[in-house]
């Protein structure tokens, strides 16, 4: 019976024998290059074991690397939304103020004697009843705002004091149905009475004459009659001219130069101080004696 497993050469042998071959293998390579040709195959075979095995790696890394990037996208672009509310809550201040500053500018340059005192004043609240028009300013009795005071825009007139309190006063707009101006036409000087109507954009002038030379665009300016408004600034300009021969008073009508619906900051004027309109002349008392008593008038 033949044995199962024959004995060969001993560990030691092999040893000796793989450390010769291995010599002899590194000897023609490193001499000769008789093996780049079979390296360069067998690199080619398992190239793509390489990859295969780095490639769960690069997935992770990749992954890694896009799930960072898109949640800092994600924050950037959370940050800029903000920046951009902030950029646009800052512009829209910097037009209200650059809007402002041309309403102060263009009220500043209004047409004003250089002899009277002005103050500025900026409205506060509007009478949300639509048959009255009025609107209430920041200036009271401690500003020393008096009632019957004239008050203007940029443009003209736009009414008078009405009511004074400590720290606000009311004002009554020139359109408003209790009020009227006397005015003059600046073209011939024609003396007109300016009355509201209740709307913003229209006064009337009643009991106007036929034979007046009245014209549409003439500007209309304050005449200084009564006492209240200056003479000399811009009231309105005439719209409507209708001379119809049928009625007894020809019909006109005029737009108010100042902007009523648009009042935001005004002027108010002291012609002359109210204690000096009102107060009673002082009596003048006479000291004189005659020289002689019994001198004679003669003549």
């Amino acid at each position: 019976m033949n044995p199962i497993f024959k004995h060969g050469p001993s560990p030691q042998s092999r040893l000796i024998l793989v450390l010769f071959c291995s010599a002899l293998l590194i000897f023609f390579d490193h001499k000769m290059g008789s093996f780049e040709t079979a390296r360069g195959f067998l690199q080619s075979l398992v190239s793509p074991l390489q990859y295969l095995a780095t490639t769960p790696k690069q997935l992770m890394n990749w992954t890694s690397e896009n799930i960072v990037t898109h949640n800092n996208l994600i924050e950037q672009n959370q940050k800029y939304k903000i920046n951009e509310l902030r950029f646009s809550e800052k512009l829209m201040q910097l037009d209200n103020i650059k809007q402002e500053n041309e309403r102060l500018r263009l009220l500043l340059a209004s047409p004003l004697k250089v002899d009277i005192k002005n103050m500025m004043a900026e409205v506060i609240s509007v009478d949300s009843d639509p048959y009255t028009h009025q609107v209430v300013i920041n200036r009271g009795a401690n500003d020393g705002v008096y009632e019957g005071q004239p008050v203007l825009d940029d443009q003209g007139i736009v009414g008078q004091i009405q009511n004074v309190g400590t720290i606000s006063s009311r004002v009554l707009l020139i359109t408003d149905v209790t009020h009227a101006v006397p005015v003059r036409i600046s073209r011939n000087g024609i003396r007109l009475i300016a009355t509201g109507t209740g709307h913003i954009d229209r006064l009337t002038h009643n009991f106007v004459p036929h034979s007046y030379d009245i014209q549409v665009n003439d500007m209309l300016v304050t005449s200084g009659l009564g006492g209240k408004y200056p003479e000399g600034y811009p009231v309105a300009k005439v719209v409507v001219v209708n001379q119809d021969e049928s009625r007894t008073f020809a019909q006109v009508y005029s737009e108010p130069v100042a902007q009523i619906d648009r009042l935001r900051y005004l002027l108010l004027l002291w012609p002359e101080k109210p204690a000096a309109i009102f107060a009673p002349k002082p009596k003048v008392k006479n000291n004189t004696k005659p020289a002689n008593k019994d001198v004679k008038n003669v003549g």
